[in-house]
């Protein structure tokens, strides 16, 4: 085995978001979203969900090409516990992400005189700018859900004459819409009444929507018609042979040997197929890896497997685990070995299984469902549309049996 050179760069990449070396598997959601690029009638929308790891942010940020590639525009950004504060702040973000598309667009004098400013353009091709939008929403009579309409409304027909099919707004982390009764604001609704009216009218603006499984519930809690509004597209871990060519390929395109089959093996089976855990798990292995290649060693040592989880243990979830109360943790722990545990569980089978054990404060039903509530408000598990519960997030569970060892007799 031949000396790495010093400019070796570690391929991998376990951020937030980060695009990885190399996208293995969706295949199928991708060919899914192409199929609603042809839509000439808006008749689906998307809604692209999965536990934090499984690459949302990652797959949204390859869809934009293709959107691009297909003939659409596309706006969008993600989505802030403050633009949910108000229907005027989701109106704003709306606005906001308009205008860097429709910024390229020029309108006639005539237009401008309905109440446009020329915002440094020459009077007779004034500019879509934000100032422009603004004034525009600011302007026309009725609700903020009727201003903002009218204003989508209005930018359609400079859209048409582009010769783009239409607009696609996308929004990351959608998860955070909310409407808020007791304060009387309804940003979610608006959102789904605004597109739905616009869709009906033949306007092509498409929102794709990427947040965690508790999105789609809440769409449809807020707006029923929600559930005819949407495609879901459900992420879901990569399989053993997606996971082996996210891990060989990145490597082999470098030219240098790939991890011995063993290894290779390894990460699948710590990893269980999530993308993130597979880039963060590789990017160790590959530092070690270079350094045993810089030493001249002709075989590759064996991994430290377990020093790797453990600092993932400290990456990933020690802050999720630290948001949890003593008698939380307990419940967890409980939970963490259902067999159930990395799918879903119900408040039944945990009193059910809490029982297997001497535990100095039973767990009864009430108690069980106070508890989860709780842990649904610490973001540490959700609840779906059938009333069953999951951990938030992935490999959760095993995280917590290697934090417990044995802690029932």
């Amino acid at each position: 085995m031949s000396k790495v050179k010093p400019t070796l760069v570690n391929p991998f990449r376990p951020g937030a978001g980060h695009m990885p070396p190399y996208l293995a598997g969706r295949v199928r959601e991708t060919d899914e979203f192409k199929v609603l690029l042809g839509q000439d009638v808006i008749l689906k929308n998307l809604v692209l969900t999965g536990l934090r790891g499984l690459g949302k942010t990652v797959l949204l940020e390859t869809f934009k090409p293709m959107a691009i590639q297909s003939g659409w525009l596309w706006a969008g950004t993600d989505l802030s516990e403050t633009s949910s504060i108000s229907e005027e702040h989701l109106s704003t973000r709306l606005l906001a992400d308009l205008s860097v598309v429709a910024s390229t667009f020029l309108v006639s004098s005539k237009k401008s005189q309905a109440g446009f400013a020329n915002d440094k353009a020459s009077p007779a091709q004034p500019v879509l700018s934000y100032q422009a939008l603004k004034s525009l929403y600011d302007g026309l009579p009725g609700l903020v859900s009727d201003k903002i309409k009218g204003v989508l409304e209005f930018i359609w027909p400079h859209v048409q004459s582009t010769g783009r099919k239409g607009i696609i707004f996308a929004y990351d982390e959608a998860q955070n819409l909310a409407d808020h009764e007791a304060k009387d604001q309804y940003p979610l609704s608006l959102l789904l009444d605004v597109f739905q009216s616009l869709q009906r009218k033949g306007i092509r603006f498409m929102l794709v929507l990427t947040g965690l499984p508790t999105l789609f519930p809440k769409l449809v809690e807020a707006r029923r018609f929600a559930e005819r509004m949407f495609r879901v597209i459900s992420l879901n871990p990569l399989d053993q042979e997606e996971t082996t060519k996210a891990i060989r390929v990145p490597i082999e395109t470098s030219k240098w040997a790939g991890f011995p089959d063993s290894l290779v093996a390894t990460i699948w089976r710590t990893t269980k197929g999530y993308p993130y855990f597979i880039q963060y798990f590789c990017r160790e292995v590959f530092d070690v890896w270079v350094q045993v290649m810089e030493q001249g060693l002709e075989s590759f040592p064996p991994i430290p497997a377990h020093e790797i989880m453990r600092k993932l243990d400290s990456d990933f979830f020690a802050g999720r685990w630290a948001r949890a109360t003593d008698r939380q943790r307990e419940l967890l722990s409980v939970v963490a070995c259902l067999s159930t545990a990395d799918s879903e569980f119900t408040v039944q089978e945990i009193v059910d299984h809490a029982s297997n054990y001497s535990l100095d404060k039973p767990f009864g039903n009430s108690h069980v469902s106070q508890l989860l509530n709780s842990l649904l408000e610490a973001g540490l598990i959700f609840k779906n549309r059938h009333g069953k519960y999951s951990f938030a997030a992935p490999l959760m569970a095993d995280f917590i049996k290697r934090q417990i060892d044995t802690i029932y007799v």
